[in-house]
């Protein structure tokens, strides 16, 4: 049986991890660019982002990049303060004008520093995971968001918006985010540009969808939705793949979302 469902999901994988997966996804957004800085920085945004219809998330991630004059990169580093008053207005939900202008100074405070936000994933030194059951994306996760809000005067009603496993928190945007910037496999989607975290440590983005499908599939048995949820399905996944646990996410959300599994009373048959 695993193997037949392992044979399934590929089929998926195959059928979505494509070019034409992108038009319709936030992927789109950091895909409008070329530099590593931009790709970088608008996929962290829409990833953020991404709660709610797609078509709008896409729709206001279009509207930011506007805002920063086409290059965002270009404008983070080399604003002045009178060219920050035209994102004075820009919202998406509970995501305002405020966390806007912090993610802008973030972003410019760590790029005078380093050449890629990769690094502000990596704790230094490295040191060790607490256990066995501690996986590597969790260090990395609860350090970026220490190191997030490390600027004096962070306003706290941001911190909403960057979740850690220390919160219980699946981490569903970040993990996405990490999949985007990690996975290198040629197939146009994922960029793959980031070379410090493995693909195998990736974490699954465990979402509504994902979650649906993945417990019709007997892929998760913990009860709740949470950090173990997410953990306990790429465990499971590396069954599948250990390299690479994480393409499985495009088999598992397209089904939840295009195909519609588990909802509107669909169940498929296997």
């Amino acid at each position: 049986m695993i193997e037949n469902l392992k044979a399934f999901l590929d089929t998926k994988v195959a059928q979505y991890n494509q070019p034409g997966f992108i038009t319709n996804d936030p992927i789109s957004i950091p895909h409008l660019f070329t530099k590593k800085q931009d790709i970088e920085i608008m996929g962290f945004w829409a990833a953020t982002l991404a709660w709610g219809q797609r078509v709008t998330i896409i729709n206001k991630c279009k509207e930011l990049i506007a805002l920063m004059d086409g290059a965002p990169y270009d404008f983070i580093m080399n604003h002045e303060e009178i060219d920050l008053k035209k994102l004075l207005h820009f919202k998406h939900r509970t995501f305002n004008d405020i966390d806007t202008l912090y993610f802008i100074a973030f972003f410019r405070w760590h790029y005078e520093n380093y050449d890629s936000l990769e690094s502000a994933f990596i704790p230094t030194p490295p040191g060790p995971l607490k256990g066995e059951q501690e996986e590597p994306i969790e260090k990395y996760l609860n350090h970026f968001r220490s190191y997030f809000f490390s600027l004096p005067d962070f306003p706290h009603r941001t911190k909403k918006h960057v979740s850690s496993p220390a919160q219980k928190s699946t981490c569903k945007r970040l993990n996405m985010f990490l999949r985007w910037m990690v996975r290198k496999d040629n197939c146009g989607v994922d960029f793959g540009i980031w070379n410090q975290i493995k693909p195998s440590e990736l974490i699954m983005p465990c979402d509504l969808h994902v979650d649906r499908v993945a417990r019709h599939l007997n892929l998760i048995q913990r009860k709740q939705t949470d950090w173990q949820t997410a953990v306990e399905l790429t465990q499971r996944l590396r069954e599948f793949d250990r390299n690479d646990p994480v393409k499985y996410d495009f088999a598992l959300f397209a089904m939840g979302i295009e195909e519609r599994w588990g909802a509107d009373a669909i169940i498929p048959i296997l």
